[in-house]
């Protein structure tokens, strides 16, 4: 009995050692900083909330019983069987910034050249979206449009929350030292400064928060989400959307989101947008809230007086149940319907923003 007791509290000290010290699961905020963020309007308590009581649902023990159920049968069609096309990015390429465009690097990252920036959007290029690599599902193909040493210097990385999905330590780690300056909502900054990126480098926003940076605007703004790196962190950072703006265009980019009245109200303040970057992919009906259905993305599309729609967060990982190319069948049947636009490249195929001859091919089959 003893020894099982001391074999307990061994792995119980750990784990909790574990927890602390890993770096990749990122940092704690300083008293000053939890300071100011109790001022948000979006803080309750502890925790950030969306308007509607939902960031995240809390299921009914039947819908976690069949979700449990579901994951332990599994679906063969949740990976694809054959590698994915990917487009190789050239250097010249890469370098240019005299146009705008866009390019999906798979699931939410995003290289984004506008405004003569360059800017990555929730770039997480590693293999796995857990904080241990070697367990959790793996990236469909571990091939990536361009070698990271290759990308010339990044203006900015713009950050939706702070999930395993979207924000990689060793992505960050192999990145920081090339990149200008970190634009993240509440609290995520905590992550990059644990990781080595100087404070100065990093600007915090809360919703609604308009930043005008180096000729561009930038406003961070809501979504129906939630955050959280570890168990006893849940909704302490803040989850956005972003509306970055130009001139000349204007782009809005989603982050993860469930759908909500929030979309019509970006719309009406900041629409229309020339393009619009909006989730869909790794729903399911009982986790509606905090990821919305590709049907939902096209109407979302909608709300925010979109031009282009890309749909993203979908063919890098298998984070739900459904076939992994459910979500741009679906999408492209409903903008069809809807009569939107829908640009649909194949992972590195560069989107040029205001060129009618957008991606079209349906390489998915």
């Amino acid at each position: 009995m003893y020894i099982a007791l001391g074999i307990l509290l061994v792995l119980i000290i750990g784990v909790t050692l574990f927890l602390r010290l890993y770096p990749a699961f990122g940092g704690k905020a300083s008293p000053a900083m939890r300071a100011r963020y109790a001022q948000s309007p979006n803080r309750q308590g502890r925790k950030f909330v969306y308007t509607e009581p939902a960031s995240p649902p809390q299921p009914a023990s039947g819908n976690m019983i069949s979700v449990l159920r579901d994951y332990l049968r599994g679906n063969p069609r949740v990976r694809p069987d054959r590698p994915l096309p990917v487009v190789q990015l050239t250097p010249e390429t890469l370098g240019r910034l005299d146009r705008d465009m866009v390019v999906w690097l798979g699931h939410s990252a995003l290289l984004l050249h506008f405004g003569g920036k360059r800017l990555l959007l929730d770039p997480m290029l590693g293999p796995s979206p857990t904080p241990v690599p070697p367990f959790g599902g793996k990236r469909f193909n571990p091939q990536l449009p361009f070698d990271l040493e290759d990308l010339p210097a990044v203006d900015a990385v713009i950050l939706s929350h702070d999930h395993y999905d979207h924000l990689d330590y060793g992505t960050i780690k192999a990145l920081k030292d090339k990149v200008g300056r970190f634009i993240v909502p509440l609290g995520v900054g905590s992550h990059l400064e644990r990781w080595g990126v100087e404070p100065g480098r990093i600007s915090e926003h809360d919703w609604w928060e308009e930043l005008e940076w180096s000729g561009l605007k930038l406003v961070c703004a809501p979504s129906r989400h939630f955050s959280g790196r570890g168990l006893a962190n849940r909704n302490g950072t803040l989850w956005c959307s972003w509306v970055i703006a130009s001139p000349e265009r204007k782009v809005f980019f989603s982050g993860d989101s469930g759908y909500g009245p929030h979309f019509r109200q970006i719309g009406e303040k900041y629409g229309p947008f020339d393009l619009a970057l909006m989730e869909c992919g790794q729903y399911d009906p009982r986790w509606i809230d905090i990821h919305m259905l590709p049907e939902q993305s096209v109407q979302a599309h909608r709300d925010v007086q979109g031009g282009l729609l890309l749909p993203i967060h979908w063919a890098a990982f298998t984070l739900s149940l459904h076939d992994w190319n459910d979500p741009i069948r679906r999408a492209t049947a409903e903008a069809e319907r809807q009569g939107v636009p829908i640009a649909t490249p194949k992972i590195g195929e560069p989107v040029y923003l205001g060129d009618p001859a957008y991606p079209k091919e349906v390489w998915w089959t």
